[in-house]
């Protein structure tokens, strides 16, 4: 099958919502010697494609969660314990199989290609972080720790890109939320997403028509978030925290 079919293949699973076989389509494709993994339009269809799959095993991960306090000391408690762990499974399952891919296409992108190598290193240090949502102990600080490098290294890279660039947004974004969910550290959390928002405000009017919409939402988003953690009433809870 040629390239150019799995793309093909791909955009037809996501119209249908099919995103475990959208991403196996992506994963076939990005193994191919010859595809072009800093290309916009398949490192897009990628990340949406994992981004489902493991956006339904993490929303599932929270209910089951918050049914296990309920049912403490309940006569369901191993029940949920036992599922709850069973989608455990499948959560790191899937994050281990993008980390794995990641460092494959990581060492294929060209150096002098700032925005795949910014694209695939927030996308690492996501999966590294969905990973610290559910390990514990030293396994927890281990991804943790992971997570923290790979934004970082995200973020140096970054600053070669406008401050209106949405990659650029986009990282300041789930790092932001990697702080202030993940290490507790809100203050932090809220100097990251206000620097990113205050720098592209300060260059609005230097941004680019194509990226207008998606560079304005992610500021949307960061603002919200913003509202959210200095309110007297914030809390950490995952649904209302906004990420990219």
């Amino acid at each position: 099958m040629s390239d150019r079919e799995f793309i093909k293949l791909a955009k037809i699973a996501e119209q249908a919502e099919r995103y475990e076989d959208m991403s196996d389509y992506m994963m076939q494709y990005m193994n191919l010697k010859e595809t072009s993994v800093a290309d916009p339009e398949s490192r897009n269809l990628l990340s949406v494609a994992f981004k489902n799959v493991v956006g339904a095993k993490r929303s599932s991960w929270r209910i089951l969660s918050a049914l296990k306090d309920q049912h403490k000391g309940r006569e369901s408690e191993p029940v949920l314990n036992d599922y709850t762990e069973k989608v455990v499974a499948e959560l790191k399952n899937v994050c281990n199989t993008v980390l794995n891919l990641l460092e494959d296409i990581i060492k294929k992108v060209p150096s002098e290609n700032t925005d795949a190598l910014v694209f695939y290193q927030k996308m690492k240090g996501d999966y590294y972080r969905y990973l610290a949502e559910v390990a514990k102990d030293t396994e927890r600080d281990e991804v943790l720790e992971k997570s923290s490098a790979a934004y970082e290294s995200a973020k140096t890279e970054s600053s070669k890109l406008p401050p209106t660039h949405p990659i650029r947004l986009g990282l300041a974004l789930n790092f932001s939320v990697f702080y202030y969910e993940i290490k507790n550290e809100p203050q932090k959390a809220c100097e990251l997403a206000k620097e990113a928002f205050d720098d592209a405000i300060a260059e609005l009017d230097k941004l680019q028509e194509d990226s207008y919409k998606d560079s304005t939402l992610i500021m949307q988003l960061l603002r919200d978030n913003l509202t959210l953690w200095t309110s007297d009433t914030a809390e950490v809870i995952g649904d209302e925290v906004e990420d990219n």
